[in-house]
């Protein structure tokens, strides 16, 4: 029997996207039927590097991306490439959570577990999605923040759970009801439908990503809202914008105080 940890590790060093999103799938299936386990890891996860990818799209900062507008065809398949880009480094976020955290509760790996493989059907739904639009994954150029942060976050279970899933992936509920509403008005409800699936299953992952924070504050003694408060000073400095998805956020976990937090640090950086 493979033991998660290579598999999860296998899973994140494949560069093809299909291929990928198949062990993804593939893993949590062989999680819930009980044909992989973690008893037989002895090493330690390996450094954090560079996740498998394809050699497009090219990777640029995030200032260099021009956004198009969705009343052509070429704005809407650029739209539905961002979102696409974004789940596919997901499905490596969520699987690195299960590969280099060794000695978290049997739950959490299933939790991160089925991220990964709900994240790497966003990216085949989105990826198909292109495909009618006559392009494919890789033809515009996407920027690396989420894996960077990935990085930044590789030496605590803790901060990458405050600030991968409650942070970058948070940010997903802000702003997908708006590129809904501006798809409907392009007439495109075929992309709408697909980003109406993705918001209810994203609030799940945020979610999860609440729950095993406050566990880790839990074991450590630490008060949840000031340790997130104190990591959104240390690593965001300022970054973190409004308007904030308030209804979608409390679903996924965020309390009324946090929420209050975070738009009270929205209207200081405006006055700035």
């Amino acid at each position: 029997m493979s033991t998660l940890f290579e598999r999860a590790d296998a899973a994140i060093r494949e560069p093809d996207p299909e291929a990928k999103a198949d062990f993804a799938i593939a893993l949590r299936s062989d999680w819930d039927a009980g044909r992989v386990d973690i008893i037989g890891a002895v090493d330690e996860p390996a450094p954090i590097g560079e996740p498998g990818r394809p050699s497009r799209p090219e990777l640029v900062a995030p200032r260099e991306l021009v956004q198009r507008n969705l009343s052509s065809l070429e704005g809407r398949a650029a739209l539905v490439h961002a979102i696409a880009h974004i789940e596919f480094n997901a499905i490596n976020l969520a699987l690195d959570a299960v590969y280099r955290f060794r000695d978290m509760p049997r739950n959490y790996y299933g939790d991160w577990l089925r991220v990964a493989a709900e994240e790497a059907n966003h990216f085949r739904m989105l990826r198909s999605r292109l495909h009618q639009l006559d392009y494919d994954y890789g033809e515009f150029p996407a920027h690396n923040g989420l894996w960077e942060m990935c990085i930044d976050t590789a030496h605590d279970v803790l901060v990458r759970m405050a600030l991968v899933p409650r942070v970058l992936e948070a940010r997903g509920l802000d702003v997908t009801p708006g590129m809904i509403e501006r798809l409907q008005g392009a007439g495109d409800g075929d992309t709408v439908a697909l980003l109406e699936v993705i918001l209810a299953e994203e609030e799940g992952h945020v979610a999860i990503g609440s729950h095993w924070f406050r566990h880790c504050c839990d074991q450590r003694g630490l008060e949840p809202e000031a340790t997130f408060r104190d990591l959104l000073q240390r690593y965001m400095r300022g970054r973190l914008r409004g308007p904030f998805n308030r209804p979608a956020r409390l679903v996924a976990g965020f309390s009324e105080a946090e929420m209050d937090a975070l738009e009270r640090m929205d209207r200081l950086a405006e006055d700035r």
